[in-house]
């Protein structure tokens, strides 16, 4: 028996590819699912080797490295990620960040802050807290909750993933596989990117799969997977997130200086 590695993931609609059939191309994992913000919290505290974690935690972490060529991430819009609004953006005064993220709360931060040159009260949505209820001008929601919600008191509903490419020309990521320092994968590393594979060849089966409960139409989860969330890692996402944590850490929101280390087999030369 090798050792067990824990992994933890979030479970939400994008997420699934990436879990599809993991354990059964690397049995020594044992998988396990929260929230993005509570994952962050576990993984920091050593209760997982591995996290699908929001990539401003990673920016927070402790010496993390991320798995190459897998992430959570759009060229454009994404669908899962709305700042709902009762006004244009440079009218809003307040906004309700949904408790479940950290990445996006920081990205609506930096679109205020930084493209639109306002600085709004902030305070957090529950999770359980329905968004029609909220008080603020806007209100920030994520994953399965953002794709579900119309809101029909806020005129604007704004496609995070739309502002950050029309203002920046960048894929935006999300969420990466980020892995504890001192921590060997072994033969387990490559499982991830066979399960990416071989989640997004089967989209269609993951889609039927998941659908019903999120009531949701099947091809549009599945056009959703296919091409609406980008699960790639590749230079320009990762020019994205050097991007995205350059403003983050201009705005306080993450520490300065932090390295994108690229995830090695501890026998095998490191690559950045």
């Amino acid at each position: 028996m090798g050792t067990t590695i824990r992994v933890g993931a979030v479970n939400y609609l994008n997420t699934k590819p990436l879990v599809e059939r993991l354990t059964a191309f690397a049995p020594s994992i044992d998988l396990s699912f929260d929230l993005p913000s509570r994952l962050a919290d576990r993984l920091a505290a050593g209760e997982f080797e591995v996290g699908l974690i929001p990539v401003v935690e990673f920016f927070r972490g402790a010496n993390y490295s991320y798995i190459p060529n897998v992430a959570i991430g759009s060229r454009g819009p994404v669908l899962s990620v709305t700042l709902f609004s009762r006004v244009p953006w440079p009218e809003i005064r307040s906004v309700a960040l949904d408790e479940g993220s950290r990445t996006s709360a920081a990205l609506t931060r930096i679109l205020l802050e930084k493209r639109y040159g306002v600085t709004p009260r902030v305070e957090p949505l529950p999770i359980d807290a329905p968004a029609e209820e909220a008080g603020t001008d806007a209100v920030l929601l994520i994953g399965d909750r953002a794709m579900r919600a119309c809101l029909p008191g806020h005129r604007h509903a704004y496609d995070l993933g739309r502002e950050w490419a029309d203002w920046t020309g960048l894929p935006f990521v999300y969420a990466v596989w980020a892995v504890r320092d001192g921590v060997d994968l072994g033969p387990a590393a490559g499982a991830f990117r066979k399960a990416k594979d071989y989640g997004l060849a089967h989209a269609g089966a993951v889609a039927a799969r998941e659908a019903p409960a999120l009531g949701l139409d099947p091809g549009y989860c599945r056009r959703y997977f296919e091409h609406i969330i980008n699960y790639d890692l590749g230079p320009r996402e990762l020019a994205g997130l050097t991007r995205f944590h350059a403003l983050a850490a201009d705005l306080g929101l993450t520490p300065q200086g932090v390295d994108l280390v690229r995830y090695h087999r501890h026998d095998l030369v490191e690559s950045r």
